[in-house]
């Protein structure tokens, strides 16, 4: 580097010069072109695009030259970066800054030089397009050949514009693209766990998806003991020939003091792990894995990392913010999903012990109550309260079943027909209906009755009748409408009872205590229909 002018280390100029991406890129025809009719127009045997960095001046397109760079001793194109227009030298050995230079003393001993500077919109220099002759010069060049030089040198600056343009214009493309490819990641990662019903099916969509995605080479999910020393990796997504890492692992195995930030909720980003302080150290046992870039994202449950997301690539990889972000979107749904399960679980045990618990409390009334009725001679209006305890508590059930918040009119009907008669001898048809937990002890109630009074006295109480039960929802001008049809047929004549008892006044009721109720005794059998609007009974 002795005689190099001070700008050619200008931190200014290598930027603007490690923008252009172009250092030890293959040949292209647009240079390769330019330094043919460069060659040609200045009738010399050399002609060079010759860009200078801070070590060296590497050629992007050469005519009469094997070598594509040389050390910046041998570099005469150094000179001309401070040169505001030509630089013009007849004779390389008279001239104090190339006299010395190892390519005039030396093969292929140069003598005449003449560079036009490569400059940039802003004003830097980034190297020259020069021709070269074996032969000395004293007139230099034409003014002619001077005029092609500097339009040519313009033409090299055009085509390095045009090349970075169109690379700036292939990055954003290539961005547009994996922008959506994880925005549809995000989208299908929502439709799949929604609709997991294990942590392990959340971690398995999760992976697959970041591995798919991203086209990483492994992703997994692991868990951390109590202790936080060791993570369980359950089956991971991997890429082809890449083995599983499921099983445990010892974090302190893989990295200095590993598990630490990831413990406090930071990120783990390592680009390589050969260069990175925390797993250099590590790095052959990183490597047995084929991990040599690696990304760990913390899983925070109720402020404390349970787990971690794990993203492996077997070559070093950098990772932009827009894929950390995408990683940490993931990890925030697992953390929910993973949530979810688990209050769904604990609430499916806190139902089936709230379900046991109502069970012996209605045993318990059932008991007091036959002990406290039994010496009373009609046992029929006791066994009738105690059917209406069960039918409650098969209310009860369905009820815990669905979180106590809605149970649907199918298997509310399914529930207390199949307790009390044959469902075998039921024409059954609905709509999916959903009701509230007050509706539904009081159509369980309702139902009990029509089974248990077809039972003594209508189709149900010979071999050959039938119960035709139907429900549906349409709309009127109140309001959307719940409607019930129960009619009996095949079975005795009926009569309408000359007594109001609490079954019949119960039946009068309707759903939820609104009424709307219509009994018909006719002598084919029995028919009742009840109508309410369908918002009464959701609440």
């Amino acid at each position: 580097m002795v005689g190099a002018p001070d700008y050619t280390f200008d931190r200014d100029r290598l930027q603007a010069l490690a923008q252009f991406d172009i250092l030890d890129t293959p040949p292209e025809r647009g240079f390769d072109d330019i330094v043919d009719l460069t060659a040609q127009l200045c009738n010399v045997p050399v002609a060079l695009v010759s860009l200078v960095a801070d070590n060296r001046q590497w050629f992007k397109a050469r005519v009469g030259i094997g070598d594509c760079e040389t050390d910046l001793n041998s570099s005469v194109c150094a000179h001309a970066l401070i040169e505001p227009d030509l630089l013009v030298i007849p004779d390389l050995t008279l001239d104090v800054r190339t006299r010395d230079n190892p390519l005039v003393q030396g093969a292929p001993f140069i003598r005449f030089y003449a560079g036009a500077p490569l400059r940039t919109a802003q004003s830097h220099v980034l190297g020259s397009l020069c021709a070269i002759d074996t032969e000395p010069r004293p007139g230099g060049l034409t003014e002619a050949q001077a005029g092609a030089l500097r339009n040519l040198a313009r033409q090299v600056m055009s085509q390095l514009e045009l090349r970075r343009a169109l690379a700036e214009r292939d990055t954003l493309l290539a961005a547009e693209k994996d922008a959506e490819t994880r925005r549809n990641g995000l989208l299908n990662i929502g439709d799949r766990l929604r609709n997991a019903l294990t942590i392990g099916d959340v971690t398995r969509s999760a992976t697959a998806i970041i591995g798919e995605s991203l086209k990483v080479d492994r992703a997994a999910f692991g868990h951390f003991d109590s202790s936080g020393e060791f993570v369980d990796v359950e089956p991971d997504w991997t890429g082809s020939g890449i083995a599983s890492a499921a099983g445990r692992h010892r974090l302190a195995d893989y990295g200095h003091d590993l598990q630490r930030g990831l413990l406090e909720g930071d990120a783990l980003i390592v680009p390589d792990v050969l260069n990175d302080p925390i797993t250099a150290d590590h790095a052959e046992r990183l490597l047995s894995l084929d991990i040599r870039s690696v990304v760990n994202v913390p899983v925070i449950d109720r402020g404390r990392t349970t787990g971690i997301l794990i993203v492996h690539a077997k070559q070093p990889r950098t990772w932009p913010p827009e894929t950390l972000v995408y990683l940490r979107n993931i990890a925030d749904r697992v953390e929910a999903e993973i949530a979810r399960i688990r209050a769904e679980t604990q609430q499916r045990f806190l139902n089936h012990e709230l379900s046991h618990r109502m069970k012996n409390t209605m045993a318990l009334v059932q008991a007091i109550a036959s002990q406290t009725l039994r010496t009373i001679p009609e046992q029929e209006p006791v066994k009738a309260f105690s059917d209406r305890l069960m039918a409650l508590s098969l209310a009860h059930d369905v009820l815990l079943r669905q979180n106590w918040g809605s149970a649907s009119v199918g298997t509310i009907v399914e529930s207390t027909v199949c307790a009390f008669a044959d469902i075998a001898r039921f024409d059954i048809s609905g709509q999916t209906v959903a009701l509230g937990s007050r509706a539904t002890q009081s159509l369980s109630l309702v139902l009990h009755e029509l089974t248990t009074n077809a039972l003594k006295y209508g189709a149900l109480s010979n071999d050959a009748g039938r119960v035709a039960l139907s429900w549906k929802v349409e709309d009127e001008e109140a309001g959307p409408t719940f409607h019930l049809d129960w009619r009996e047929v095949g079975g005795p004549a009926v009569t309408a009872p000359t007594l109001r008892g609490f079954g019949t006044r119960l039946l009068k009721m309707g759903l939820g205590g609104t009424g709307g109720a219509q009994l018909a005794y006719h002598a084919s059998g029995f028919e009742a229909t009840f109508a309410t609007l369908l918002a009464d009974l959701e609440g």
